[in-house]
Formats: structure tokens, sequence, C-alpha cells
């Protein structure tokens, strides 16, 4: 089934759209590998995001080492499960690449991007995936500074840990009509 509207655009097929429409945060995995190919993957699918101003003030760190993900999983509140998670994917902003002065917060929205690229990319190749915050709690990003051994200009946004589902995880329907307003308020 196809959708097009009155302007003649061409139709859009409900296969790619319902693959962001399945997308779920994945919490548990099986102790199944997750390549470097398949992180490298994810990660140039987080690059192909968009950016204001194309600035791409990104970086990404993949992680596969046991030792990095427990310790990580020890210190973030919200991201205990990385203790069975084989690989995660830090998401930062590269600040020297960002805007300059009242601009500069706009890092955030860009990774923000990118985050949802990796997390979709995720669903599309078979594996779960789930955002978890660090930026802005002070005590999370200097954790994570800590641990992923970050220069000062770098800022973690989150850990996406990466892995193959344990179980079968749902999506959550959340499609709320009432939020949705045609021309003002």
């Amino acid at each position: 089934m196809e959708n097009s509207d009155e302007t003649n655009n061409p139709p859009t097929p409900l296969g790619d759209l319902e693959m962001i429409l399945q997308r779920k945060s994945v919490r548990n995995y099986t102790g199944r590998k997750v390549s470097r190919e398949q992180l490298e993957a994810l990660v140039k699918a987080g690059m192909a995001a968009p950016s204001a101003g194309d600035k791409r003030p990104w970086a990404f760190i993949a992680m596969d080492d046991r030792d990095t993900l427990d310790k990580l999983a020890g210190e973030l509140p919200y991201a205990k499960f990385l203790k069975n998670a084989p690989a995660a994917i830090a998401v930062c902003g590269d600040l020297p690449k960002a805007f300059e002065g009242e601009e500069q917060p706009y890092w955030v929205q860009d990774c923000s991007a990118a985050s949802q690229n990796i997390l979709l990319a995720a669903e599309i190749m078979g594996l779960g995936a789930v955002w978890t915050g660090v930026y802005p709690l002070r005590e999370r990003v200097d954790a994570v500074k800590s641990i992923l051994d970050l220069p000062g200009w770098i800022i973690p946004l989150n850990i996406i840990p990466i892995g193959y589902p344990a179980g079968v995880a749902k999506p959550k329907d959340k499609w709320q009509p009432e939020n949705l307003h045609w021309q003002r308020w």
C-alpha cells in the first residue's frame, strides 16, 4: 500500500515508514557479539544526520570492551543494562566544531539528530538499542568523561547500548492526535 498527495509527490512505501514506527527501546540483550563493522555502519548513519549550518559538531566513541561498558553501567543510574550489552556508542558534542556564542547549544540538537539516526539504523539492522541520557547532568558528564578519557572540549550527550534483543520488545503506539495542530494553535 502506498501513499501520495494531491501535489503529485511520489508515493511513499509504508514499509519504510513502518520501520520508524516499529522502533523501540531495547534494554535486554543476548550474548551475541555486535561486530565492529556493524558499529561503524551505525556511526555512519549517525553522521548522515542534518546539522545546523552543516557544522557536524559530533564525535562518536564505539565501545565493545567489557570493562568499559561495566564501568559506565556502574556510574550511570539509568544505564545499568550496559552490564549485558555487548556494545555501545557514546554520542558527543565536539565544541570546537560547533557554532560559537549563543548558537553553540545547537550542538545538542545536532547530536540528538545523529542519535536518532543511530537508533533507527539499529532497528533496521535487527539490533536493539536505547538512548541513555548523560548531558546536561554534571555528575554524569564528568563520570563519562573520566571513564572514556574525553578531552575537555568533548561533551557526552548520551550513551546508546546496542545488542541483539533478548525476548520480544514491542514498540509503543505514541500517536496522540491531540498533539497535532493545523496552521495555528
